[in-house]
C-alpha cells in the first residue's frame, strides 16, 4: 500500500509537504504513512482514495483497477 500512495503522490507533482496540507495533517505524520512506519487510518486512507479519485481497494493493493466505480 505504501508504495502506491508514494507513485500517486509524485506522479501529481505534489510534495509530502504539499500533499500533508490537503489533508490537513502533518508533513512527518504523513512521511510516517508513505514510509509504512504507521498505519493509516481510515478517515486519513478515505480522504487519500477520495483526493485521487483512486478505490480504497486499489490503495490496499486489493486490485490493480484504480477505477472507484469497480
Amino acid at each position: 500500500m505504501f508504495h502506491r500512495i508514494r507513485d500517486l503522490r509524485e506522479d501529481a507533482d505534489l510534495t509530502q509537504m504539499e500533499l500533508s496540507r490537503q489533508l490537513h495533517i502533518s508533513q512527518r505524520a504523513y512521511s510516517h504513512y508513505e514510509n509504512g512506519t504507521r498505519d493509516i487510518p481510515t478517515g486519513i486512507l478515505i480522504q487519500i482514495a477520495d483526493f485521487y479519485q483512486v478505490s480504497i481497494d486499489y490503495l490496499l493493493e486489493r486490485t490493480d483497477n484504480k477505477n472507484i466505480n469497480n
